[in-house]
């Protein structure tokens, strides 16, 4: 398998110790890190002026350090290879400035180099009395055997970018300060196209100037929607009153990919896998991006030769994307989405005049989770649980243990619980269609649109609104009756899915309920899903296995997450998960349920197309109003060859 294929670039950034004024050790230092670096790395980052070290002062102006240098950076160009090699470079021109630049070399030439624009002129920073800025030039430079552009706008182009299923990217650069200035060149160079950002930097540490900076790179990378790579001059550039750190980060579109420890005096490199495909769906998606006007002078497009193959990735995706791993983290976020969803229902009542709130309680969890959704949303507008109106409609496929569980549920925090039995008027139904009874999708569907029935006319005798319980995943594979549970007069669940409703039940009996209330809603947890449509056999418990049916809903998360989130395709899906749930499911499960999800996803369109109203709660809506817009007769085809062929 090739990871390239799917987008994925693996870009190396490498502090190296420095002796400064001494280029050849430094150009030493640089081909043995290059060497160590991975062979499958499409980039390797070295800081500002590695080749001569940042902190040169008055030595850049001497023709001894000048010689030096170019005889070091031809010695690097020489022996690059495959892999795109950025140094940091002083750079002479005959005019008599001097540029802090980065070159480009790969497969043992030049492609080209970029000068930094923004230079820091104040505090322990007096780069103006050296360089100039690079803004405006733009020239044809030589150095020994080659010819190459020296621009600030520059863009690197590896592969063929438009060429199908080959993963070719840009790059741009911008040096250091460039990043700390209030217009930085990545924008429009992002805008031009590159999907990575490289900054060979020599920041100086101060207290808390880490984070800071950690900050700045990781809202950069969000506010180009790219892939950044910070590379840091280490701590042997340190001299006289300044301390560097050799801070190497990474991240992409908001999201930190990696930092390495500070002040390590033998040298600190970070590798890291940028996802370029998903970048280039996050922008196609932002229409304030996408619509951003460009200056088609700002970029200068430059070939940097193919796209080297990569046979795996290092990179982490958890197998429940949509639930955070730390627990301080996914505190804060349970205390959000319950506070979005009961807020989206408190407004709702309050617009609608609505005295009460009806819903069907099954003692499954996502109707679990809107009942403790309703409780918040009564406390939000100071009213009693009264306003409550709860009602548990057993049919032929209810367990004991189910009912129970509803009515300890409603117990617990004193609502009053009306029970309506729905097997006779379920019967009487499907005599009047002449059925007999078998238990087949009409058997099923009736006794769906029986309850929604009985919610909504109850709903019209107490001046109420029905809260409907269906969540995000069952909205994607299409697990709902349409016209039944399909429907509401507001889906407090409609944002949230299955793996996370668990979560929030579990997270409401740690930090919220009551211990009965807690004792009952560790009971859901422990339940099994089902619809519970079909009348279970003699011993079992369960007759309808929903898991069973139509597979794992950690899988069907997966898969969901990377289809709405980041627009990821059926074989790349197919890479993610086997990578993410490598030891636990085999390849030949995942392609199983994958095919499933896309037949479902789909077929289920037309219910989407008619949901009601309910709160955006995460990044990923089925809203036809709003994230997801879809026609009810679109091809699964296409997707399905594509898995196929993986």
């Amino acid at each position: 398998m090739d990871f390239s294929a799917f987008g994925f670039v693996r870009v190396t950034a490498v502090a190296p110790p420095v002796a400064v004024a001494d280029p050849a050790a430094n150009a030493a230092a640089i081909l043995r890190a290059y060497g160590e670096a991975p062979g499958d790395a499409s980039v390797v980052l070295f800081p500002e002026l590695a080749i001569t070290g940042y902190t040169c002062e008055d030595l850049f102006l001497g023709d001894d350090l000048r010689q030096a240098t170019l005889t070091a950076l031809v010695e690097v160009a020489e022996r690059s290879d495959h892999r795109c090699l950025v140094v940091g470079v002083p750079w002479w021109l005959p005019d008599g400035r001097l540029l802090n630049c980065a070159f480009v070399c790969r497969d043992g030439a030049v492609l080209g180099a970029v000068p930094k624009v923004s230079r820091p002129n104040y505090e322990e920073f007096y780069e103006k009395r050296w360089f100039a800025s690079g803004a405006g030039v733009a020239e044809e430079a030589r150095l020994g055997q080659w010819t190459f552009p020296l621009d600030a706008r520059l863009l690197f182009e590896v592969g063929e970018v438009g060429e199908p299923n080959t993963g070719a990217f840009r790059f741009g650069i911008e040096i250091c300060e460039d990043l700390w200035a209030p217009k930085p060149p990545s924008a429009d160079l992002a805008l031009g196209g590159a999907e990575i950002v490289l900054n060979p930097s020599a920041s100086t540490e101060l207290v808390a100037k880490a984070d800071y900076r950690r900050d700045l790179v990781r809202m950069q990378s969000a506010r180009t929607i790219s892939g950044y790579v910070y590379a840091g001059a280490g701590p042997t550039e340190s001299t006289k009153d300044v301390v560097f750190g050799g801070h190497l980060l990474a991240a992409e579109d908001g999201q930190l990919l990696g930092q390495t420890e500070r002040f390590r005096l033998e040298g600190a490199h970070l590798t890291v896998d940028i996802d370029c495909l998903r970048l280039r769906h996050a922008r196609q998606r932002n229409a304030t991006f996408a619509q951003a006007p460009r200056d088609a002078t700002a970029v200068r497009l430059v070939p940097a030769g193919a796209l080297p193959a990569l046979a795996a990735i290092e990179r982490d995706y958890p197998r429940q994307p949509f639930v955070p791993r730390d627990e301080a983290e996914f505190d804060a976020r349970a205390q959000d989405i319950l506070a979005i969803q009961s807020t989206g229902l408190a407004r709702r009542m309050m617009a609608a005049r609505a005295e009460r709130l009806v819903i069907g309680l099954s003692g499954g969890l996502d109707s679990t989770l809107a009942f403790l959704v309703c409780l918040d949303a009564l406390a939000a507008q100071q009213m009693d649980t009264d306003r409550l109106v709860a009602l548990t409609m057993p049919g032929p496929g209810t367990t004991p243990h189910t009912l129970e569980s509803a009515k300890s549920l409603a117990a617990a925090v004193g609502v009053a619980l009306k029970e309506v039995p729905i097997h006779d008027v379920v019967r009487s139904h499907l005599a009047d269609l002449d059925h007999g009874g078998e238990a087949d999708v009409t058997f099923e569907n009736a006794q769906a649109r029986e309850r929604t029935q009985i919610l909504f006319n109850k709903a019209n005798q107490v001046n109420g609104i029905v809260v409907g319980t269906g969540d995000l995943s069952e909205l994607a594979l299409g697990w709902c009756t349409f016209n039944a549970d399909h429907m509401a007069g507001y889906n407090v669940n409609a944002g949230v899915p299955k793996t996370l409703v668990a979560y929030l039940v579990r997270w409401y009996a740690r930090h919220m309920a009551s211990k009965p209330l807690g004792s009952v809603l560790r009971r859901v947890l422990d339940t099994p899903i089902t619809p519970e449509l079909v009348p279970a056999a003699p011993g079992d418990a369960v007759a309808q296995p929903t898991e069973a049916i139509i597979g794992p809903y950690e899988l069907h998360d997966f898969f969901l997450y990377h289809f709405m989130r980041h627009g990821a395709g059926a074989a790349k899906i197919l890479a993610l998960a086997a990578h993410a749930f490598q030891g636990e499911r085999d390849e030949k499960e995942i392609r199983h349920w994958l095919a499933v999800f896309f037949r479902r996803f789909f077929a289920a369109q037309f219910k989407r197309t008619t949901l009601p109203p309910g709160p955006k709660v995460g990044t990923v809506s089925l809203s036809p109003r709003g994230d997801w817009r879809m026609p009810d007769e679109a091809s699964v085809a296409a997707f399905l060859t594509a898995e196929d062929k993986q």
